[in-house]
């Protein structure tokens, strides 16, 4: 299930430093603007310490985690939405991901420049915000004269698409974004066909010194980025992307050591992965045993067969039932065989909505 998360911000707010400590694939970095112009793509390990415990209790010959895909694409300048800068390209880009990492500089460094002179996160998230919705408004208001004329004719999908935009209209024009607006069911069909860059899910990264690692609530920069969040209802983390990067290059141990040194218990990026991750309503569930114990990314809510067909479209093509097990029941009673004994092996069948940590096995027939 291919869904990505695009990292966007200012110019020079540790954005590509972030990519590089994700996917450690050596997005170029440069203390000027547009060092990143065409977006770098990375795929990087979902942490999940279910697998070890299933591979313990289900050996296999190896074991696969399942993927997520960040973006990085080139930092933003005000006016973009007219063009300045990579402003088109950059907002193109920013189109064709599922969800926003929005990096935002939290960190005193007089050798590293900023695009307006000074560190203020807020204003920061501010001009990044007001462009994304005068680019939204923007496409609003050209689709919206369409429209309106052909709802005035009394066409049934005109009127409703109408009445959406009319409903988005003045949210955009007052800076806001198309997420924080409530949609019934029908509507939000109609919003999502519109592709708005303001209707995405958003996380904020806060780019924090590395003192404030260990306790990120205590540092006045990151405060403002958590308040701004919590205004619109996003998830805000505290992360330090030149130190992250630093933890990347070692190895398991030696990344324990750091991050007790540190006075943390899990990386930076190991809880934007994992909030990236949920932000999308993905879930995970297993297959275990044999040649490999895997993890396999799925949508909250698919049914078994949709689910099956992540693995293989035959799977979902001939798709017969889902022998099944949570991995709580695993984990309790320590073998297959005790949680068959104890009967929480359950056969489901084609409207049986997978559930987050279901270890399956697929009986199919094609």
């Amino acid at each position: 299930m291919s869904l990505t998360a695009g990292i966007v911000g200012l110019p020079n707010v540790g954005k590509s430093t972030l990519f590089n400590a994700i996917t450690k694939a050596g997005a170029e970095m440069a203390n000027y603007p547009f060092a990143t112009i065409d977006p770098n793509v990375g795929m990087v390990e979902v942490p999940d310490q279910r697998l070890a415990r299933i591979d313990e209790l289900i050996p296999a010959k190896k074991i696969i985690k399942t993927t997520f895909e960040f973006t990085d694409i080139a930092g933003l300048v005000q006016g973009a939405s007219k063009g300045e800068g990579l402003g088109n390209k950059f907002l193109e880009n920013i189109r064709q991901v599922d969800a926003i990492v929005h990096v935002v500089r939290a960190f005193d460094d007089d050798n590293i420049t900023t695009v307006t002179g000074k560190v203020d996160p807020k204003d920061d998230i501010e001009v990044i915000n007001l462009e994304l919705s005068l680019a939204d408004l923007d496409s609003v208001n050209k689709r919206y004269e369409r429209v309106g004329k052909m709802a005035k004719t009394k066409d049934k999908d005109a009127m409703a698409e109408y009445a959406v935009l009319e409903k988005i209209k003045p949210v955009l024009e007052a800076g806001g974004a198309v997420r924080s607006i409530e949609f019934n069911e029908d509507e939000q069909k109609i919003a999502k066909g519109l592709f708005l860059l303001t209707s995405k899910p958003v996380i904020y990264v806060a780019n924090i010194a590395e003192e404030s690692m260990a306790d990120p609530d205590s540092d006045p920069y990151f405060k403002i980025v958590a308040d701004l969040a919590a205004a619109e209802g996003a998830e805000a983390l505290g992360i330090s992307a030149k130190t992250e990067e630093e933890i990347a290059t070692l190895d398991d141990d030696e990344k324990a050591e750091f991050l007790e040194a540190e006075g943390v218990t899990e990386s930076g990026l190991d809880r934007l992965i994992k909030a990236s991750y949920h932000l999308l309503g993905l879930q995970t569930f297993f297959t275990a045993g044999g040649k490999e114990t895997r993890a396999w990314t799925f949508k909250k809510g698919m049914k078994a067969p949709q689910v099956a067909g992540v693995i293989h479209s035959d799977f979902e093509r001939g798709f017969i039932r889902a022998e099944t097990v949570s991995f709580e029941d695993l984990d309790k009673y320590g073998s297959m065989q005790k949680v068959k004994e104890a009967g929480r092996l359950r056969l489901e069948g084609k409207e049986y909505v997978v559930q987050d940590g279901d270890i399956i096995e697929f009986r199919f027939n094609v």
